[in-house]
């Protein structure tokens, strides 16, 4: 076996004079490549130093430039030769070339104007239909940008940056279908594209498809740059399911989140005010109203909002009368009922109630003077009230043979109301003098229990 050794020290040095060599002759080409690029870039220049106007010596160094992507360079060089006539050159490359340096330039007029020129000399290249579309879509013509990215698709069925700007532009002139089956494809094309994922969810939302824009939205509620305007609208589904302890804790995850749009940040506490007054939580939703008027004081109806439940927070018993749980309404009612006429026995006989619009109680009231079968009904309906509530609760009275009638409302009786109950035994209380029995009537039954 010794007499292989020397035999595998010469392997080796070949070997290792390949590997050399190789790498010699690698720097050596890429040193001549350096050097021809140097000695053209030269030659050209000579040549413009004779005649300023040669096509041929600036397009070779356009080239030179947009091959470098020394994108600032080649767009001052084939914004020149755009305006010169040369028959020698391909006109299609140029105006090609200088459309495409000025969108790397981010100057999107001037792209325009250059891949247009392009879509006249060639209908069907893939670039300037895809570019041309882009911009189409960036300038709000949304029904151009899907005839020119459909151009492009059939060129490139599946290029991803096709898809998806053809489905959101779609999705702006409110064809979900459509939008739905290109994002999904370029979503499946590039998974990480957030932005694709969160419209592909509006497009559920909007399709009242809610479970399956929930499973997204809740997905993206982390993301850094997402995760705010996905808890918005996950908080939103949640509110008009009427969870709106979900709601609450998607809109606080969503202001937890940095960097917020001002309008979504707006937004963010706007929802979740209205959801904490769902919840009866009025002090944290007048905070957050607050905050709303001061940094915008025409948004929405903050303004009015922050009147009402001021107005509310400063009264328990009016909350309760307008927000509260049916039992708790009621609860208050029969308190108003016991504490409403001063030192009389007051039995319940019936109560009734309409949905959440009003609730009716028959008394059985005794006093020093007189005895009488009384019906109440007390409306949580806001607004104005109008005669034919009035003539129903007429009709109850007469059925149950109660002597009198007294409608009490949270808001105002208009004229035809008043005018019915004129010559009817029916007193009518609107909201002021409410507020004053709410005030007081806690005080009014301690004392009437302390009568009996």
């Amino acid at each position: 076996m010794d007499f292989m050794i020397p035999v595998l020290a010469v392997v080796t040095l070949l070997i290792a004079g390949v590997f050399v060599f190789i790498i010699i002759s690698g720097r050596s080409k890429g040193s001549k490549g350096t050097g021809n690029r140097d000695k053209i870039f030269k030659e050209a220049e000579k040549r413009l130093a004779q005649d300023p106007k040669n096509a041929q010596a600036l397009n070779t160094i356009g080239e030179i430039y947009f091959r470098e992507e020394n994108w600032d360079q080649a767009f001052k060089i084939y914004s020149t030769l755009m305006e010169m006539e040369s028959v020698e050159l391909n006109e299609f490359d140029i105006v090609y070339r200088y459309a495409f340096s000025a969108i790397k330039l981010g100057l999107s007029e001037e792209a325009y104007r250059g891949f247009s020129a392009a879509k006249n000399l060639r209908t069907d290249n893939f670039e300037v239909n895809f570019n041309l579309g882009t911009l189409e879509f960036q300038r709000k013509n949304y029904e151009k940008a899907i005839a020119l990215l459909n151009q492009a698709k059939m060129s490139e069925p599946d290029d991803a940056p096709t898809l998806r700007t053809l489905g959101h532009a779609y999705f702006r002139i409110k064809k979900n279908k459509e939008a739905m089956t290109f994002i999904r494809k370029a979503i499946d094309l590039a998974p990480d594209d957030k932005e694709s994922l969160y419209t592909l969810g509006e497009c559920y939302y909007e399709a009242n498809q809610t479970e399956q824009a929930q499973r997204i939205f809740s997905h993206l509620r982390g993301d850094p740059v997402m995760g705010a305007s996905a808890c918005l609208i996950s908080g939103t589904i949640h509110s008009e399911a009427r969870h709106y302890d979900k709601a609450i804790a998607n809109f606080e995850l969503g202001l937890r989140h940095e960097n917020i749009k001002p309008d979504i940040k707006l937004e963010l506490r706007y929802r979740l005010a209205l959801a904490y007054i769902r919840q009866n939580e009025i002090g944290k939703a007048i905070s957050l109203l607050r905050e709303i008027n001061v940094e915008n004081p025409n948004y929405k109806d903050v303004v009015p909002l922050i009147g009402k439940y001021q107005e509310l927070n400063a009264n328990k018993n009016l909350q309760i009368y307008l927000m509260g749980s049916s039992g708790d309404f009621v609860a208050l009612c029969r308190k108003i009922v016991i504490g409403y006429y001063p030192r009389a026995k007051v039995k319940i006989a019936n109560i009734s109630i309409n949905k959440n619009e009003w609730a009716d109680i028959l008394a059985e009231v005794d006093t020093a003077k007189w005895s009488d079968l009384i019906m109440f009904r007390f409306i949580r309906v806001q607004g104005t009230v109008g005669e034919l509530v009035i003539r129903d609760f007429h009709s109850h009275l007469k059925d149950a043979k109660a002597g009198k009638g007294i409608c009490i409302s949270v808001g105002t009786f208009n004229e035809e109301a008043k005018r019915y109950t004129e010559a009817r035994l029916i007193d009518l209380i609107e909201k002021d003098r409410l507020q004053a029995i709410l005030n007081n009537v806690d005080a009014k039954v301690a004392a009437a229990v302390k009568t009996r």
